[in-house]
């Protein structure tokens, strides 16, 4: 008879915790609830209960486990939850999901031919925390209308990736239709860390499950024999009480046990014991089992040892593989198995099988002897190579585990070593760390340094720099043997030094990154091997930009000439040694130096590594060589569409981080354009994520570009929140201060009317600039500073033409400034005609750009009325207008008193004026004159427009005045003629 109880006993408080929160996940209110205890104690039945009610709630239900065969495969329980949805569904084709299809296409196998499409020959390697970011995103869209469970169960089995993907899911979850349910047992390791550490932020909810009472021990005991608990022998429950140690598992399998023995039997109706129950303690367990296997079929207890050899899940082809038995011998032997109550077919993968519970495979296992079970292990690993040399997959792990089963370390260690090296270049960095470590713990002596090394690349990966720089440092010295060359030990650990000071480089560990150069250098010696010193060189380069690593005044900059010669040198020899990452990163850098002589030099370093990147099927350096054309072009031209062209490639490639980025520069440049609107909402929807991805970069840029809009708005105390906001991220300590003195802070003070303030600033950041290289060219040096040292008079014509013959001054945000400081110096030297036409030609290039156009403007038109020269009254109408609508005050007010002061009538703001065209308000229309004005487009007399508008023939001829003084025009009949010109009526 069945022996598992129908129903689950005690755990009450459980029950209704999980309940609780499957209630919360459908008001949008998601949580993590991690169900913790030993093996058999009910953490799956609970977990079973919860999927129950799911299903009777009508929410989809993702379910996988940990690996339980010592194998380490990533985001293995994440593919089986997605699987065991999308085969009874189908994926999604929720178009939200585009952009994460890529990146899920490592956990959704239907995806991967449209990942691979996508990125050409090459492939993204996303980071854990994209991909984390991605599945997000995809359980939000199951759960929208519900809300979704994802159950993980055994997560005390899983790998590195997975435990990484689950702090991220756990830290976010608020908000969204989703709950995570998780088990595992209270075993040290990785995952029970990250249930702890969430349980202490109260980020999840953690269930310890405890031993049943006798109370509920006896009522499970009734539940499992179907009948009254009063019906079942009092000798029955006080042998379960004491021997089943409240284990739910342990309950059911002594009631198997009595029942197999036929100790207990129900005859006439009732429950008996027959004999005696006998006083054993719960390793009888053990010795059940054994009978239990004993008395099978010889082929099939082979089948169920050489099961229990691989863990308490196993692969048919794997044991197929084994034991050679051909398909009806195999099939057969697994039915009898099942029928025996020993194995059941595995739900979540349907060529998987599993032993009834994980302490029933260590039971069965337990039953041989310590020299059986190492024959059987040894059997299978030589089983499993014989017939897959290769080992693809998880095989050569298991092969591993095998061979440590068997006695052999050092098999196990080259095998181990091996399954690491694959998994790392899969870009699983993380479980990579896991096998090498197993690796270097059983490697011998002379095999330890090799296995090391390869330990150091997967810890600098994974990110864990730390450990990885303090391996490092326990590395044996190797040296070259001066008759035979240099050895493949040293290159390789040169190799290792250039890796790891790239890395700390680009996470900004400077630090850790010059005893890493200087560890290759040492070992390079004099005369390096051309591809050592290309790579090494690109990495020094990189370095060289950082602040604390440039020097001031001319020795920064003789350097950072050295550092383009050295970079250009590299990326040759990277192109011929056949380096195309080396040559990729070369060219980025040389891009971002020869900013300096013109963009034109940059964009062909940019147009190069682009055609590595193509040429060598390298999709990540692709879209990095088209975000950095797009931010170029937007620069010098003030349009954004190769930027927006460079995003959907990024996105296409499920390159999360990489899109963020090219976010955050169109934001910046909604912001620069006045789509204030737009700028926002990027800002909005990036923000929170790039905080989750830890995008430091992509997060310090938009909380300065954030700090940017509300400067542009006039908004100070918002500007100066956000950009607290920005030193707690360390912005201050990054290489975008140009831009918080100058497109930030400096134009904040502009238009707070604090002209002093915003010179300051800008000093500051030419300050700033003269200390540490910079690789921003909108933030004022070449733009606004000189504009406004033109303006206060401290600069004369041989000042301003050496500031507009640097190549930055031809940027579009920059030209339009120096176009108008042009105009001011043209017109302080009595040259009218030509600082009027340059006016003109600064406005034409300012159309991208509306604020700073109108904010050129106050500060021309100033320094034109004090110079009697152009049209200053119609342009501080113009800014006035501008700057009145956008509710920046301080500047409206200053050009209304400006205009009083040039004795110009000032035009006051009463309700309607928006439906007086531009045109009109510039020169200063009314809206009371404006109402006369669209009459005249049907040639009307005086009197007429009188009896229309309700006033007297006296005003109307004040008003008529007044439109053709405003509007320039000679006579009534021109201004009836601009009036039909102009006519909005209809």
């Amino acid at each position: 008879m069945r022996t598992t109880s129908s129903i689950t006993v005690g755990r009450a408080a459980e029950t209704s915790l999980l309940s609780s929160a499957l209630a919360a996940s459908r008001q949008r209110s998601g949580r993590a609830v991690f169900l913790l205890g030993e093996a058999g104690i009910g953490k799956s039945r609970l977990a079973g209960e919860c999927a129950f009610q799911a299903y009777g709630l009508g929410l989809p239900v993702l379910r996988g486990r940990g690996s339980s065969t010592g194998t380490v495969t990533p985001f293995r329980p994440l593919i089986e939850a997605l699987s065991s949805r999308f085969r009874a569904s189908g994926t999604p084709s929720d178009p939200e999901l585009d952009p994460y299809r890529p990146a899920l296409a490592r956990l959704v196998p239907e995806w991967r031919g449209e990942a691979a499409a996508a990125a050409g020959a090459g492939a993204y390697p996303e980071t854990v925390v994209e991909l984390a970011e991605a599945l997000l995103r995809l359980l939000a869209v199951l759960g929208r209308e519900h809300g979704c469970v994802l159950l993980l169960e055994d997560l005390h089995d899983t790998d590195a990736e997975t435990v990484a993907v689950l702090e991220y899911l756990i830290d976010n979850l608020a908000g969204l239709p989703v709950l995570l349910v998780g088990t595992l047992r209270a075993e040290p390791g990785p995952a029970l860390d990250l249930v702890r550490a969430a349980e202490r932020r109260r980020a999840a909810a953690v269930a310890e499950l405890r031993p049943l009472p006798p109370a509920d021990v006896r009522a499970m005991a009734a539940a499992v024999l179907e009948a009254e608990t009063a019906e079942v022998p009092a000798a029955v429950l006080d042998q379960l009480v004491e021997r089943a140690d409240g284990s739910p598992y342990l309950v059911e399998e002594l009631l198997a046990d009595m029942l197999a023995s036929e100790a207990l039997r129900r005859e006439d109706g009732r429950w008996q014991v027959i004999g005696g129950l006998g006083t054993g303690v719960p390793s009888t367990i053990v010795r059940s089992w054994g009978r239990r296997i004993d008395q099978l079929d010889p082929q099939v207890r082979e089948l169920l040892l050489t099961a229990a050899t691989l863990g308490s899940r196993f692969s048919v082809a794997t044991v197929q593989l084994i034991t050679g038995y051909d398909d009806r011998t195999l099939f057969s032997n697994l039915r009898s198995a099942s029928e025996a109550n020993v194995i059941v077919p595995d739900g979540a993968a349907p060529d998987r099988y599993a032993f009834r519970h994980t302490l029933t495979a260590d039971a069965v296992t337990a039953a041989l002897a310590p020299a059986e079970r190492a024959a059987v292990a040894r059997r299978a690993a030589r089983a499993i190579i014989r017939a897959d040399p290769e080992l693809m997959d998880e095989r050569r792990q298991l092969v591993a585990s095998l061979l440590l089963a068997s006695g052999d370390r050092a098999g196990a260690a080259v095998h181990f070593a091996e399954a690491g090296r694959r998994v790392l270049e899969a870009g699983a960095a993380g479980s990579a760390v896991v096998l090498l470590e197993r690796a270097h713990e059983l490697a011998g002596d002379a095999e330890r340094a090799a296995v090391t090394e390869r330990l150091l690349l997967a810890l600098a990966e994974s990110g864990q720099l730390d450990r990885a720089f303090e391996l490092v440092r326990t590395l044996p010295p190797v040296h070259a043997d001066p008759a035979a060359g240099r050895s493949d030990a040293v290159d390789r650990r040169i190799h290792l030094h250039t890796r790891l000071a790239w890395v700390a480089v680009m996470v900004e560990r400077i630090t850790e990154a010059v005893p890493q150069i200087a560890a290759a250098r040492a070992l390079s010696g004099t005369r390096p091997r051309p591809e050592q010193d290309a790579a090494l060189a690109v990495v020094e380069g990189h370095l060289a930009l950082f602040p604390d690593q440039s020097q001031g005044g001319t020795d920064g900059r003789g350097r950072l000439v050295e550092t383009e010669r050295r970079a250009r040198r590299a990326a040759e020899v990277a192109e011929r040694a056949g380096l195309p990452v080396v040559a990729c990163q070369a060219w980025q850098l040389l891009a971002l130096l020869a900013r300096e002589r013109g963009f034109d030099a940059a964009d062909a370093c940019l147009e190069r590594m682009l055609a590595v990147a193509e040429g060598h099927a390298l999709p990540v350096w692709r879209v990095e060589a088209l975000l950095r054309l797009g931010a170029n072009a937007f620069m010098r031209t003030g349009d954004g569409a190769r930027l927006e062209r460079a995003r959907e490639a990024a996105a296409g490639l499920g390159a999360i981080v990489l899109t963020q980025t090219v976010d955050g520069l169109l934001a910046m440049n909604a912001v620069l354009r006045g789509e204030w609107r737009t700028g926002r909402e990027i800002i909005d929807r990036c923000l929170d994520a790039t905080a989750r991805l830890r995008n430091l970069s992509a997060h310090r840029y938009l909380l300065l570009t954030s700090a940017t809009l509300a400067a542009h708005l006039g908004r100070g105390r918002e500007m100066e929140r956000e950009l607290a906001r920005f030193r707690q991220a360390g912005g201050e300590e990054s290489l975008l201060m140009p831009l918080r003195y100058g497109l930030c802070r400096a134009v904040g003070a502009l238009l707070a009317e604090d002209r002093a303030g915003a010179r300051a600033e800008l000093a500051a950041g030419l300050a700033w600039e003269e200390e540490h290289p910079s690789v921003f060219y909108l933030a004022g040096r070449h733009g606004l500073h000189p504009l406004l040292e033109v303006t206060d008079g401290a600069w004369e014509r041989a000042d301003f033409e050496k500031a507009a013959a640097a190549p930055a001054a031809e940027l579009a945000w920059n030209r339009q400034f120096l176009g108008f400081a042009d105009a001011v110096l043209l017109g302080r030297e009595g040259r009218r005609d030509d600082a009027a036409r340059a006016v003109e030609e600064a406005r034409a290039a300012a159309g991208p750009f509306p604020l700073a156009h109108h904010l050129a403007l106050r500060l021309t038109a100033e320094a034109a009325l004090a110079d009697g020269w152009g049209d200053p009254v119609s342009w501080l109408r113009t800014a006035e207008e501008y700057f009145h609508d956008t509710e920046i005050q301080p500047v409206a007010g200053a050009c209304r008193a400006l205009l009083r002061r040039a004795g110009a009538s000032v035009a006051q703001h009463r309700g309607g004026r928006d439906q007086i065209p531009a045109r009109l308000r510039a020169c200063g229309v009314t809206l009371r004159e404006y109402e006369v004005f669209v009459m005249l487009a049907d040639r009307p007399g005086n009197q007429q427009i009188a009896r229309n508008l309700s006033i007297s023939p006296r005003t109307v001829e004040k008003h008529m005045a007044n439109l053709l003084g405003k509007t320039g025009r000679p006579d009534r009949a021109a201004l009836c003629e601009l009036a039909a010109e102009l006519d909005t009526r209809g």
